[in-house]
């Protein structure tokens, strides 16, 4: 009964067009939006709407705002879960966002209990439980970038920790097999772990080397940026974001040329 109700709510308030028409067609020109439909354009709008009425954004260090970048926010952010319904992003409620590049102190504990702090420059960073932080130069700067995005990293490190931690194994959808996506991953992190380790150049950004989270952060950055060179370096990869993300960008996106990067760091 609340379900429906809730749903009910949700409805009339899109139905409400939230988002003015002359903010919307503003976005439809952002590189990363190219491809889309007209019926996946609708259901994106209606996940920013949704967004922008249920998530906080918070300006800090003096930083003030208008309504277009919190929809640049909004859009980027909506893009990884506009097929996974409205309740993906449901735990959690703020975007923190700063000028530029931030300093983040973090606890950490070592292998033989003892607590240090590690401080860190970051252009963005999702807490377990907490808000996604961004650099709001990194967020005009993402819908532009040929192969990355640090809002859609920071989306899918919020969708990894709904299994609890941010692991590389979100929840899975039903139908979809826990140990292909396990083996599929591992093999792509030790692949990219070698490559980072050796030196060698790699059509994936190898900060996805840190760990198997940053993996499946980065490996989603470009499923949705550059779906073709996720697709020709690992397949079997894009195949398993497919299934999770329901969305296949490889059919609606332009084949960019081989591009190879190397460590880029500052998002987590």
């Amino acid at each position: 009964m609340f379900d429906f109700l809730r749903q009910r709510r949700r409805r009339q308030y899109l139905s409400s067009q939230p988002i003015k028409d002359s903010l919307w067609q503003s976005m439809l020109a952002l590189p990363l939006l190219r491809g889309l439909s007209a019926a996946e354009l609708a259901q994106l709008r209606n996940h920013t709407a949704w967004f922008l009425h249920t998530k906080t954004i918070t300006p800090v260090h003096g930083l003030e705002i208008n309504d277009e970048l919190r929809l640049l926010i909004a859009v980027q952010a909506a893009l990884p879960v506009m097929n996974l319904g409205f309740d993906a992003y449901d735990d959690w409620q703020e975007v923190v966002l700063y000028p530029g590049r931030f300093i983040s102190r973090d606890l950490y504990t070592d292998s033989i209990g003892l607590v240090h702090q590690e401080m860190r420059v970051l252009s963005g960073q999702a807490r377990h439980k907490g808000s996604v932080l961004l650099s709001m130069q990194d967020v005009i700067e993402a819908p532009y970038h040929p192969s990355s995005n640090v809002v859609i990293h920071e989306m899918a490190h919020k969708l990894d920790m709904r299994s609890g931690s941010a692991n590389g194994c979100p929840p899975l959808h039903q139908g979809m097999n826990y140990a292909r996506w396990k083996k599929v991953f591992s093999q792509a992190y030790l692949q990219l772990s070698r490559r980072a380790q050796m030196g060698e150049e790699s059509t994936i950004d190898l900060y996805a080397a840190e760990n198997p989270a940053e993996c499946l952060a980065v490996c989603s950055e470009v499923f949705f940026t550059a779906p073709h060179l996720l697709l020709e370096s690992y397949p079997d990869v894009y195949q398993q974001l497919n299934l999770f993300y329901r969305q296949d960008p490889a059919t609606r996106k332009p084949q960019h040329p081989y591009r190879p990067v190397t460590m880029f760091g500052g998002w987590v």
